[in-house]
């Protein structure tokens, strides 16, 4: 088996811009789909769910390290299989399941969210894993011959 390396100049330009999708989806979902439950859930206590400028480049970063781990398991998923539709599919999912399904869950069950909010949160979360793993699909096509 051929052992391809993984050329870092290439992963991070095509971090830097799937990350502009994932922060795009990110702040989207949020202000629109989930601050307001989540503060409704907390009876709009102060200081819940709130966003400062510290918060959004914690977020900032955050999103940024979570479409590298996309970007390389997809990486990963195309040495092996190949760069695919079904690539995009089961790489985004399993991404999706590691970070979100996980985060959500365990959100839920401490008593931090009520669990009607895995119903817009996760298939949100998943078409945004999708469409970020499908951007890295179509730019690694770019540089495959670099």
């Amino acid at each position: 088996m051929t052992v391809k390396k993984l050329n870092f100049k290439h992963f991070t330009i095509i971090t830097l811009l799937t990350s502009i999708w994932i922060n795009i989806s990110e702040i989207f979902r949020y202000f629109v789909l989930v601050m307001p439950r989540v503060k409704s859930f907390f009876d709009n206590k102060s200081g819940v769910a709130d966003m400062d400028f510290g918060i959004f480049a914690i977020w900032g970063f955050w999103d940024t390290l979570l479409t590298g781990v996309l970007v390389f398991v997809f990486w990963l998923y195309t040495e092996v299989f190949g760069n695919s539709n079904r690539s995009v599919l089961i790489s985004g999912t399993i991404v999706w399941l590691a970070v979100f399904v996980i985060f959500w869950v365990a959100t839920a069950n401490m008593g931090l969210s009520e669990w009607n909010i895995l119903w817009i949160t996760l298939p949100v979360s998943w078409l945004e894993m999708i469409v970020g793993a499908w951007i890295a699909s179509k730019l690694y096509k770019k540089y495959e011959n670099d």
